[in-house]
């Protein structure tokens, strides 16, 4: 399924932010500084890419949802939702 930049505007903001944090913890490792303050700064990454990949999952259950609501055939069935919702986690 083929999503719009538009409809993922708040996913890619957070995957953008999340970029700019995982060049922080790199430099972080890169410079030796303290490990429980890596490993912070990388949980908060690791938090940042999964609520983008859960937004992008709501986001396609609405597109299918739409679609079903118009009566034209989803681009992703149910299952296939299900089981790339199940990949995150």
């Amino acid at each position: 399924m083929e999503m719009s930049p538009i409809l993922l505007k708040d996913a890619l903001t957070r995957l953008k932010r999340a970029q700019g944090q995982l060049g922080a913890v790199i430099a972080m490792i890169e410079n030796g500084e303290d490990c429980r303050r890596v490993l912070t700064q990388l949980a908060a990454v690791s938090s940042a890419v999964d609520r983008a990949g859960f937004k992008i999952i709501a986001t396609g259950m609405r597109e299918c949802q739409t679609a079903r609501q118009r009566g034209e055939e989803p681009p992703m069935s149910e299952e296939e939702l299900e089981k790339l919702f199940m990949s995150l986690s």
